[in-house]
């Protein structure tokens, strides 16, 4: 059971033995075949059926402990899991399962001229640990990612979710055993202490390749300051959406109103929304309409109160916050450029959205952005690696090195050379 009574030295003696267990899981899964992968994912997802009601009860457990605290909702949104929820958990690790397997795939392949073939060919990270909080979910696509592409992982999560999560990595271990795969690949820290989080950001004694933080702006934070091995993380989802003046008005409404209300605790919630001034009259006040009505907290540019009064002014601070909440800032901007202007300025290159029916307003939004995920005519909350086709994340990259978008099963994997001759030799 999670718990946090090993404190002090005993906890990097506690974490030095998950990695080693981890490092001598990761060198089986990296040859492990494509049917013993998926027999176990799939009896994951049936063990999570399966156990859906204890899932429940633990996470309602984990959802009193937080009760009458000072927690965001969006958090505790994160936190909750439903019936719906647990089997879309379920159906998520299925779909991991369809996916082709990664490991030995032929990136590219050449011949030379003295007759030396060479492949790229995609073989598994190794050891990866994810930091999480709140999300229980994580658990379950961390661990299915993970074994899909041939990786052990260490879990740990936030304890807020300690219940939860050990719900559900119980149902991971069960199918992990029912293959016949070992049990180490998938590893939940089973202390809440936060010296677990620094012997991991430490690395374990080299048995970590990779760290992927999912939570909160100073965890991750954390985690890029003091990590002494590789990161996929990103710090913030300030996402914009620009109103072009040749958008379809009842479009953009739509657009935007699921873009900041679907969920607003997600990262790819939109933050800013930014509206061409040439169609300040005519767009403006029906797309601010659309958004109070479903109950979204608006501020404004000055220009923006000027156009429509009543409203609460935005600060300089306002422009560089993800509310992760009913709440967006809204600016006019001049035109495309205007916009490209203020993305370049305030976003932390997550998620944009550019609504238009002018093609060449279009290119120049994808062409001169460059965020990991850019949208036309559609909700940034599409920012997620299950509506990518990836049947999960392990987590949003906003960096530029070796991941960037959703984190699925292929950003889960280096690559190696293999080189074939037929007895040449270097002169």
């Amino acid at each position: 059971m999670l718990d946090t009574v090993v404190q002090g030295p005993d906890i990097d003696v506690l974490m030095n033995d998950i990695g080693r267990k981890a490092k001598a899981a990761a060198r089986p899964l990296g040859f492990a075949s494509t049917e013993s992968k998926n027999k176990a994912l799939n009896a994951m997802a049936d063990s999570i059926l399966r156990n859906k009601a204890h899932i429940l009860a633990e996470n309602a457990k984990d959802l009193k402990d937080v009760e009458g605290g000072s927690l965001l909702a969006s958090f505790v949104d994160r936190l909750t899991l439903n019936d719906k929820r647990v089997a879309e958990m379920a159906e998520g690790i299925r779909t991991i399962a369809e996916l082709k397997d990664p490991v030995g795939e032929v990136i590219a392949a050449w011949d030379r001229p003295n007759g030396l073939k060479i492949q790229r060919t995609r073989t598994p990270l190794g050891v990866i640990g994810v930091i999480f909080e709140s999300r229980p979910n994580v658990t379950a696509d961390a661990g299915a990612l993970c074994l899909k592409a041939g990786n052990a992982v260490i879990l740990r999560c936030g304890s807020d979710s300690r219940r939860s999560s050990q719900a559900i990595h119980a149902c991971l271990v069960e199918g992990l055993k029912e293959a016949g795969l070992p049990e180490h690949a998938i590893q939940l820290v089973p202390v809440t202490d936060r010296a677990a989080v620094g012997a991991m950001l430490r690395g374990l004694e080299g048995t970590i390749d990779v760290i992927v933080p999912r939570g909160g702006k100073s965890l991750v934070a954390r985690v890029q300051n003091e990590a002494r091995v590789p990161v996929f993380a990103h710090l913030e989802g300030l996402c914009h959406i620009y109103v072009d003046k040749s958008a379809d008005l009842g479009m953009a409404k739509e657009i935007i109103v699921n873009a900041k209300m679907r969920r607003t605790g997600v990262c790819g919630a939109v933050e800013t929304l930014l509206v061409d001034r040439a169609v300040a009259e005519t767009h403006l006040k029906p797309l601010l309409d659309g958004l109070a009505a479903a109950g979204c907290e608006i501020r404004g540019s000055g220009d923006v109160l000027k156009a429509a009064p009543g409203i609460k002014p935005a600060t300089e601070e306002d422009w560089s916050t993800e509310y992760l909440d009913a709440v967006i800032s809204v600016a006019l901007v001049d035109g495309i450029s205007g916009a490209i202007k203020h993305i370049q300025t305030y976003s932390s290159n997550h998620t944009e959205a550019v609504i238009a029916e002018d093609p060449a307003v279009v290119e120049r939004f994808f062409t001169e952005i460059d965020s990991a995920i850019l949208l036309h005519n559609a909700s940034t909350q599409f920012a997620d690696g299950g509506e990518f086709g990836m049947g999960a994340e392990i987590g949003i990259a906003t960096g530029k090195m070796h991941a960037r978008g959703p984190v699925g099963v292929e950003q889960l994997t280096s690559f190696k050379y293999r080189v074939r001759g037929t007895g040449q030799t270097r002169p």
